[in-house]
């Protein structure tokens, strides 16, 4: 390994946090600094001995601050390889002092573009020097350090005094890998900004607030969860989630959304579907006809729901295993109550816009998609039968549909009173759907008679409207567009059962 020893450094950065120490420190160990702008002043405040970059190339800076570093003085002293003769001899010819270390971190442009900022201030946060610099000195990592952020401040404030300003290659190349890292997820950023009215074909994921966790899916699988997590929650009590917790939150968080502002709803999901649903006038009943629906598959479920959980409701839900409530709220004493469960995960939903596609693993590449953001109303049905739903069928058929939409295919979802009975999850056939529905709905001992149902997709064929009818369903809600339509048509017809078209499917495997 090549060992170097910083005598130069380039200091120029956007935020002057946790510098103050670092820079104290080059200066205990002799290294002559190069500085601009803000940098420059702050680091003189401190009583430390500063060279303007402007006295190395002789141009100010330019363009209001666009041009100070772009500079062949500048990026010769950066990317010169310090083994060759040639470079050598040019950086004196040319009088190019030689730069060992580069801080250097990058105007806040996500930051600027979530504060709402104008399309000219955020165009006024691409950098152009800095993320050069970072390349140049992360490219030149054989003779050169490049820290690139503040959060890298403490790791190399550490190298620099337990080394007294000497780095090793492997030193050097980790922070390079740090840099290229900085500098890729922020051109995706720009990118992503400018194609969000555009379809260029591109996929460009970069997350960096990256989170181990204890395993995968199974135990023997690594995992691993990138986003902003803190964003989206504010965790109150409870271990850290897994894997399958983090899918299960995810798979609540979206059902749930599509009640946001209505009246106390209450959703139990086990695997991703929902195996008990209500919406009431307090969410302490909602609550208590969610778990109806299904009170043995709610056994180490997730919970969540759309409005403050409170003392009562806490009391109940205590009483139950489950992994995690999540709640836009708490009471306090409800959350006195189920922090006494030392591993329940407590999360309050945060208002956070979530992302307009979804991506998932296909083969050796990706499938990217438009999130599904339509949601049945009741001006989007066409009833097809003589019979009409009832007023309160409709709000049923509605209420059944959303949840449909979130349930894996080929999915039946039977509901009553926006109660959920029961559904039929993941089948290859949608009679064995409907079948698996029924059987589970009369197991917790619901009457379906007067119920209502919905289909992810349409009825090739008139079995599944026959099967319902006789368990005693009056309404049915499907997306329609089968060539046999009409046979489905015929037997609400002839059996007295409204059935409304909503003219679009929502498969979800």
């Amino acid at each position: 390994m090549s060992n170097k020893t910083i005598s130069s450094a380039l200091i120029s950065v956007f935020s002057k946090d946790g510098l103050a120490p670092i820079v104290k420190k080059l200066n205990d160990l002799n290294v002559t600094i190069y500085s601009t702008g803000g940098t420059e002043k702050f680091i003189k405040d401190l009583g430390i001995e500063v060279i303007p970059v402007e006295d190395v190339t002789s141009y100010p800076s330019i363009l209001g601050g666009r041009v100070k570093t772009l500079h062949p003085k500048v990026f010769g002293g950066i990317l010169n390889r310090q083994n060759h003769d040639g470079d050598i001899a040019e950086l004196a010819e040319f009088e190019i002092p030689q730069i060992d270390l580069v801080i250097v971190d990058l105007y806040p442009f996500e930051k600027t573009v979530a504060s709402g900022a104008s399309n000219q201030d955020i165009i006024e946060k691409i950098d152009i020097g800095g993320i050069s610099l970072i390349r140049a000195a992360a490219k030149n990592y054989a003779d050169v350090t490049c820290v690139s952020s503040v959060e890298d401040y403490a790791e190399f404030l550490e190298l620099l005094e337990t080394k007294n300003g000497e780095t090793l290659e492997e030193d050097r190349k980790r922070f390079a890998a740090k840099a290229f890292n900085v500098s890729s997820h922020y051109d995706s950023a720009i990118f992503n900004y400018f194609n969000k009215n555009h379809d260029i074909a591109s996929l460009k994921i970069s997350e960096t607030n990256g989170k181990v966790l204890r395993y995968g899916e199974n135990p023997h699988q690594k995992g691993f969860f990138f986003g902003d997590f803190d964003a989206m929650f504010t965790k109150l009590h409870g271990k850290e989630l897994s894997y399958n917790n983090l899918l299960d939150v995810d798979a609540a968080v979206n059902l749930i959304l599509e009640f946001k502002g209505e009246d106390p709803t209450f959703a139990i999901l086990k695997h991703n579907n929902a195996c008990g649903f209500a919406q009431r006038a307090t969410v302490h009943q909602a609550y208590a006809d969610a778990l109806a629906g299904d009170p043995v598959s709610a056994f180490g479920g997730i919970l969540i729901c759309n409005t403050e959980i409170d003392k009562a409701t806490a009391e109940e839900i205590h009483k139950l295993f489950c992994e995690v409530v999540i709640a836009p709220s708490f009471s306090d004493e409800a959350l006195e109550i189920l922090k006494g469960k030392k591993n329940r995960i407590l999360l309050v939903l945060n208002d956070v816009e979530l992302p307009k596609t979804t991506v998932r693993t296909c083969l050796n590449g990706v499938l990217v998609q438009e999130r599904d953001n339509k949601t049945d109303r009741l001006d989007d049905l066409k009833t097809v039968t003589t019979s009409t739903p009832s007023q309160s069928e409709l709000e049923d058929l509605i209420f059944a549909s959303k949840l449909c939409k979130h349930t894996k295919s080929n999915t039946i979802v039977l509901a009553k009173n926006k109660q959920l009975c029961a559904s039929g999850t993941g089948q290859t056939s949608r009679v064995d759907a409907l079948n698996q529905a029924i059987h589970k709905a009369k197991s917790f001992n619901f009457d379906l008679k007067g119920a209502v149902m919905a289909s992810d997709a349409f009825f090739p064929f008139p079995d599944c409207v026959e099967i319902a009818d006789e368990a005693g369903i009056t309404a049915v809600i499907q997306p329609g567009g089968s060539i046999k339509d009409e046979l489905s048509i015929n037997y609400c017809d002839e059996n007295n059962v409204a059935m409304v078209f909503t003219g679009t499917r929502h498969f979800k495997h």
